[in-house]
């Protein structure tokens, strides 16, 4: 299949011995998403033929050793590695950890070079990872110091999109962490993501409270009082539309949160507990804030089930399409700006 200007989806494979390999080769198991776009994986020939036969897919793929040599309408598979790792499915290995890093060092120099447009990673161990190469929480941390800017953990899905103030920090550091300069900076971001990448010209955002009902007045805690509600109401002068501090504990189960953009919790488990009971399986986990389109599954690397076949790869795929819509959005953001005069059909709500 020759496919012109086809957009390249560089794929990080991830922990081996996790669902990674299962999810990708699945998604791409369908011909048809080679219409949408060109995967370059970055693993070895050895790797993706033992993962195929191990599941039974019928999938053809294109070796190369470089992402220079990618051929467009076929799924390329460019070898990072001479020798194969051992595949111990369920296990956290050493060398798996050792093998993801050197999948996602590729892939980001792939990106970096221009020689993939967009960048989808399966999901890691951020134990076994860990060396003097990669010393991050996870793949968000260590996007933001190798492509530069301030990233955002942006979980999405076409109704619901949930922003998180601060991410993987333990929670006797939250309040501590949530400033006025981190409340504008996370906003911000937020805010210009909905528009750039999202098109979405006037965006409503809902922020949550960091205490118990937002505090209670100051009765539970005062940082609402005194952090939240302040920058919020700088933010509303500026002429963004931001609302709140909303009480977390009935801001979904309300369906409070149907009425805005984006919503932008002040702790981790805040915003991603709710994201993934209403969305799991769909969701997708976006990096907002860089100048290059991250995206990946919502969920890790399942141990649990690694190997036995029973892999949901909707996420995975969920993740793909993000990032070509948003790649897209870019673009044609890039000509709007260029050109103002110029109608576009970006979203008026």
């Amino acid at each position: 299949m020759k496919v012109k200007n086809n957009i390249r989806v560089g794929i990080s494979i991830g922990d081996i011995n996790g669902i990674g390999g299962e999810i990708v080769l699945k998604t791409f198991e369908d011909s048809r998403m080679l219409e949408f776009c060109t995967p370059v994986i970055f693993a070895s020939n050895k790797v993706i033929a033992f993962q195929k036969k191990h599941f039974g897919l019928e999938i053809n793929y294109n070796g190369v050793q470089e992402a220079s040599q990618v051929v467009d309408g076929k799924v390329n598979i460019v070898n990072i590695s001479k020798n194969a790792p051992k595949i111990e499915f369920g296990k956290e290995t050493p060398e798996a950890g050792k093998y993801a890093l050197l999948s996602l060092k590729a892939a980001v120099e792939a990106l970096k070079a221009d020689e993939v447009d967009v960048l989808v990673t399966a999901p890691i161990n951020k134990h076994n990872i860990q060396s003097e190469e990669f010393h991050f929480p996870g793949h968000t941390d260590y996007l933001a110091e190798e492509l530069g800017g301030e990233a955002l953990m942006f979980m999405v899905t076409e109704d619901l999109k949930v922003g998180l103030m601060t991410d993987h920090i333990a929670v006797k550091d939250v309040s501590e962490n949530i400033t006025r300069d981190l409340i504008l900076k996370k906003t911000g971001k937020i805010h210009d993501s909905l528009v750039r990448d999202f098109r979405i010209r006037k965006p409503r955002i809902a922020v949550l409270g960091i205490n118990p009902h937002s505090g209670d007045n100051g009765v539970i805690g005062k940082e609402d009082d005194t952090v939240l509600k302040p920058v919020i109401k700088e933010l509303f002068e500026m002429g963004m539309m931001v609302f709140g501090p909303y009480s977390a504990d009935s801001f979904f189960g309300s369906e409070n949160y149907k009425k805005f953009d984006a919503i932008l919790a002040a702790y981790h488990d805040q915003g991603l507990i709710p994201f993934k009971t209403l969305s799991f399986g769909k969701g997708v986990n976006y990096t907002a804030g860089l100048d290059r389109v991250r995206t990946s599954p919502d969920h890790g690397t399942a141990y649990e089930i690694a190997g036995k076949g029973t892999a949901d790869f909707q996420s995975f795929k969920e993740a793909v399409f993000t990032a070509l819509h948003i790649y897209r959005n870019r673009e044609e953001y890039k000509k709007i700006s260029a050109n103002p005069l110029k109608k576009s059909s970006v979203n008026t709500k």
